[in-house]
């Protein structure tokens, strides 16, 4: 596969064009992706001791629901978020995966996987914060993850 790059001073808005002789698997993963990294946002509001907070959600490692609030995670602290937990599933890209009824995940964010009998627990890269995946849940998680490490 070929990759080119055209910069014109005169464009008005960036175009991606993908040009094949057919769909295959790898020009349908690409496109994909490029799907989700053009529509989906880079930041979200967190509320935290009545400050807002800009977050960048490459650091956050999860959201869950506590208390009928919707909670984001970074390494250090946890922010309020408006969003209910099926608006996050719309709204982030696929770095994010619904990993528990209360859980929302960042695969980029995963560190270790503890796999027992009941469930599987996720260990963060330098956070002592860890999170459950239920049995309904930890396929999907497998197949996303060996999925992303062979592309």
């Amino acid at each position: 596969m070929k990759v080119k790059l055209e910069i014109d001073p005169d464009n008005q808005e960036s175009v991606v064009i993908i040009k094949a002789n057919k769909i295959t698997p790898e020009i349908e993963r690409l496109y994909h992706k490029l799907q989700d990294e053009s529509s989906h946002p880079d930041q979200i509001t967190g509320i935290r001791d009545n400050k807002a907070y800009y977050l960048d959600l490459n650091q956050i490692l999860f959201f869950e629901t506590a208390d009928k609030q919707v909670m984001a995670h970074t390494t250090d602290h946890s922010y309020a978020v408006k969003y209910k937990l099926y608006e996050l599933e719309n709204l982030l890209g696929g770095q994010f995966m619904r990993v528990s009824k209360s859980t929302i995940l960042n695969l980029d964010q995963i560190y270790a996987l503890t796999r027992s009998i009941s469930n599987c627990q996720i260990q963060f890269h330098e956070s002592y914060k860890t999170v459950y995946v239920s049995r309904r849940y930890y396929r999907d998680l497998r197949n996303k993850l060996d999925e992303r490490r062979t592309n």
